[in-house]
């Protein structure tokens, strides 16, 4: 993440479910959320947009897949990224990156003190927010 970017304010619904937190996970959430925005700009994916799906803060652009922000009860406090169960990623990310931690097919799990600007994690966001973008890429040079 650039030490100079600021995220936009963050959206009342996105808000009121974060706000819900105690402070450490509030915190990681939304420095995560810096990171997914950065991330989308770095990429060029276009609007994103915010929202909430299954109560989970949300972030859709049309480049890729949805990617959802949520804490993560099953590993003790920490939060996840989750992404569609029904694309390839993480089983991607797994092959690419043993050593991280993931949830079946659908969640990257960070723990607190988990190093948000780590080039593997910005790999996986990207990789997420440009899906869509990617595939059709694959299938024109088949």
């Amino acid at each position: 993440m650039q030490d100079n970017m600021i995220a936009p304010p963050l959206p009342t619904p996105l808000a009121d479910v974060i706000d819900r937190y105690a402070e450490p996970v509030r915190e990681k959430l939304l420095a995560l959320r810096a990171v997914i925005l950065d991330v989308a700009r770095d990429e060029n994916v276009g609007a994103v947009e915010e929202t909430l799906k299954w109560g989970q803060p949300s972030f859709l652009c049309k480049a890729g897949t949805t990617v959802r922000i949520d804490r993560d009860e099953t590993h003790g406090g920490a939060i996840a990224l989750y992404v569609n169960c029904k694309t390839s990623l993480v089983e991607e990310w797994r092959e690419r990156f043993p050593e991280l931690s993931f949830g079946g097919n659908r969640s990257l799990h960070i723990t607190l003190e988990g190093d948000l600007g780590d080039a593997r994690l910005r790999m996986c966001i990207a990789n997420a927010l440009t899906y869509r973008r990617r595939r059709a890429a694959k299938q024109t040079t088949a």
